[in-house]
């Protein structure tokens, strides 16, 4: 894994984060089953509640990570799960989970829903108040993967839990906030995947 740029967060002038201005789904704190548009930018600087969805595709024992964009609007260049992203507004997770693995990875596998995390952590000068639904596929690692979108991944690698936590252990800055709270806080729920994996695998279709 390589080190991430600095500062992680690039300035304004830099981004190329077309969705930065997309409409996504946020929520009442007190009232989830109220929800209403907003601009994702204004979302993550007013840590508003929002609606999320993350990926983990594993072969295996192994998990897809990704290292973010260097131009990112957040967590630029830091290490994730296969894929984190926010459905837009009356989009539903599903069809979100679906469409950013293609746009971020390149190519469309089944996935299935496992799961819910709920978290909020400060990221830089932004804020990240998610509710999460987590998404599980299974993929061939030995086929490449490596073709994947410039404009929203720098790298990908697979690793096995034992090495991730291993390796957030010697390195903490090189993961994405919501990553290390998944792996410490959420780490049974996903490691059940490799002991209790459904017959989901595909190829690719791009």
């Amino acid at each position: 894994m390589s080190k991430p740029p600095n500062p992680p967060n690039p300035p304004a002038s830099a981004l190329q984060d077309t969705g930065l201005h997309e409409k996504i789904c946020a929520f009442d704190q007190t009232d989830r089953s109220r929800s209403y548009p907003i601009d994702k930018l204004e979302a993550h600087i007013n840590n508003i509640p929002h609606m999320a969805i993350s990926i983990f595709v594993f072969d295996g024992d192994k998990l897809l990570l990704q290292q973010r964009a260097s131009t990112k609007y957040h967590s630029a260049g830091l290490w994730a799960n296969t894929v984190c992203s926010h459905p837009r507004w009356k989009e539903t997770h599903a069809e979100c989970a679906v469409r950013r693995l293609q746009e971020e990875l390149g190519w469309k596998i089944p996935l299935r829903e496992f799961g819910q995390i709920d978290y909020a952590a400060q990221v830089g000068e932004l804020y990240e108040n998610e509710q999460v639904h987590c998404f599980y596929g299974q993929f061939d690692a030995r086929i490449d993967v490596t073709d994947f979108n410039p404009g929203e991944v720098s790298d990908v690698e697979w690793l096995t839990i034992p090495e991730i936590e291993d390796r957030i252990s010697q390195r903490p800055e090189l993961f994405t906030e919501w990553f290390k709270i998944y792996m410490h806080s959420h780490k049974p729920m996903i490691a059940s995947l490799i002991e209790n994996q459904p017959e989901i695998t595909a190829e690719p279709q791009n």
